[in-house]
C-alpha cells in the first residue's frame, strides 16, 4: 500500500514525502518525537484551552518550521513524515499549513 505525507504551504510549495510500507514510526515513538519537536521549535498550542491533539502537533510543527525546513533538511522531512504517519495511524496524511488543516 502506498503511504505518504503531503505538506502544503500553498500551491507553489508542496512537499510529498513517501513512507515505505512498515516504515512509519511506532505510535508511541512517533508521539514522543512530535512532543520533542513541538517543544524544541517553540510551537504554540492551536486551541485556547491549551489542549494539544496529535493532529494539532503535526500541523503546528509544519507551520512553525515552514517550507524552508522541509526543503533544506531532508532528514527532518523524513522523520516528520514517518512520525506523522505513525502517530496518526493513517497511510496518507495531508497537512495544509496555509489553511490550518490536517486530513487523511
Amino acid at each position: 500500500m502506498r503511504s505518504e505525507v503531503v505538506v502544503s504551504f500553498g500551491p507553489a510549495q508542496q512537499f510529498t514525502i513517501p513512507v515505505a510500507p512498515g516504515g512509519a514510526m511506532e505510535a508511541q515513538v512517533a508521539r514522543r518525537w512530535l512532543d520533542e519537536q513541538f517543544v524544541a521549535n517553540d510551537c504554540s498550542p492551536l486551541r485556547a484551552s491549551g489542549k494539544v491533539l496529535t493532529a494539532d502537533k503535526v500541523l503546528a510543527l509544519a507551520q512553525t518550521v515552514g517550507p524552508a525546513r522541509f526543503a533544506d533538511d531532508p532528514a527532518f522531512a523524513h522523520d516528520y513524515a514517518h512520525a506523522a504517519a505513525g502517530a496518526l495511524g493513517r497511510p496518507t496524511v495531508v497537512v495544509d499549513a496555509e489553511e490550518g488543516a490536517v486530513t487523511f
